[in-house]
């Protein structure tokens, strides 16, 4: 299989789509990723929205219904599944690869 030309994704992307695997609205996900990150990522608000348009236009994450009309809710898409576990692959591989090395 070839590899998608989405690929790599960067960190935050990755973990956007983890934590949407179940709905979240935007604060949610940022709490969400820093959880993930042990810290290590922090989004802010700007970057947040900007990335939620981008992962929607790409049609790896979609918006639900949310029973709080002032919060939009996002969910992954199985296109967005197929990316995240794509991206899972070849992360999986290159770890196999460095501890075939360095071990």
């Amino acid at each position: 299989m070839n590899r998608s030309k989405f690929l790599p994704l960067t960190e935050t992307t990755y973990l956007i789509l983890i934590a949407l695997i179940e709905p979240g609205h935007g604060y949610h996900i940022m709490q969400k990723v820093e959880e993930l990150s042990n810290g290590n990522v922090r989004i802010a608000a700007g970057t947040m929205y900007g990335a939620i348009e981008n992962l929607m236009k790409l049609k790896w994450i979609k918006a639900v219904p949310s029973n709080d009309a002032r919060r939009k809710v996002y969910q992954i898409t199985d296109a967005g599944l197929d990316i995240l576990n794509e991206e899972s692959n070849r992360l999986r591989s290159m770890v196999s690869i460095a501890d075939e090395y360095l071990h």
